[in-house]
């Protein structure tokens, strides 16, 4: 992939699509996606997202859980001119609001759990698991070919934590996505070979913009968790499925300390990716001791 003439976050996917339209894109528990498929997929949901009376530039929140309806929602926004807004899924009352308010967003794809939260008068549009959502629409929607989005057109409102004001939302353009794509794939070592599980919460940038985008840029073939469940985790790399996994050290640390860490064959593990706090020594080095050839990032 190169920073040239048309980068924008959808084309990441389209270019990955033309190369291994075959190759399985995304696992989210009993479905999968070819990069073919999830590519007309996005198309699909953009034309929906346009149907449901939204115009380019628009704001669309994104209330959910991780699944592939989440990343289907967060690309056709990318396609279709749309200004993605990720909610942190654990906000309710007045920080919820807020978000919603101060960012303007005129529908929120939310999960079904969720939407009860969203203030009055919010317009939502369930993401999976109903027969009006996102997902169960795009098999009679057209797929999108409207006007294509430009390098320097906002893409996403990428709002602070807040810790010490008002959470405020970074104006995030699809150039500046791909380009901080292409800083993750050469500084992290990201290859089209690599399995790598993402099981932390997409609303995120760390698991979306320095993991999830970037794999899909190397047309890589990836797993989608609820949450980082470690007899998941462990299932996925005894199985040959996941050798690539990135997580706080605080997770880190609760998997180390499982009693079966000692017993499973955890071999396949090759990559392992941490942040947002530093890794204890004593647990690094219990990891290294148990995994020698595991390379940490």
């Amino acid at each position: 992939m190169t920073a040239g003439r048309s980068v924008t976050v959808d084309g990441v996917l389209r270019r990955s699509a033309r190369r291994t339209p075959e190759r399985v894109a995304v696992h989210y528990r009993d479905r999968s996606w070819t990069y073919a498929e999830l590519d007309e997929a996005v198309s699909r949901a953009a034309s929906v997202l346009l149907g449901a009376g939204l115009e380019r530039g628009d704001r669309v929140g994104a209330y959910g859980h991780n699944s592939d309806a989440y990343l289907i929602g967060f690309l056709a926004c990318a396609r279709s001119g749309l200004v993605h807004v990720p909610v942190n899924q654990n906000l309710t009352g007045d920080d919820l609001a807020y978000i919603v308010g101060q960012s303007g967003c005129g529908l929120v794809l939310a999960d079904q759990d969720l939407a009860a939260n969203l203030p009055d008068g919010t317009r939502v549009l369930p993401l999976r698991d109903t027969d009006d959502s996102l997902l169960a629409r795009l098999p009679a929607a057209r797929p999108y070919e409207g006007p294509e989005p430009r390098g320097e057109d906002l893409t996403q409102l990428l709002y602070t934590s807040g810790t010490t004001a008002l959470p405020k939302g970074a104006m995030m353009t699809h150039r500046a996505l791909v380009h901080e794509y292409l800083s993750a794939i050469t500084a992290l070592d990201l290859q089209a070979g690599d399995r790598p599980v993402h099981s932390l919460p997409l609303y995120h940038s760390a698991q979306m913009h320095v993991f999830l985008l970037p794999y899909l840029a190397v047309g890589a073939e990836n797993v989608i968790l609820d949450a980082p469940d470690a007899e998941q985790i462990f299932d996925l790399v005894e199985r040959g499925r996941a050798d690539s996994l990135f997580a706080p050290p605080t997770v880190w640390i609760g998997l180390s300390n499982r009693p079966d860490f000692a017993t499973r064959d955890l071999s396949g593990l090759r990559k392992a990716y941490y942040g947002a706090s530093i890794m204890p020594v004593p647990v690094l080095e219990r990891l290294r001791e148990r995994l020698p050839r595991l390379a940490f990032y």
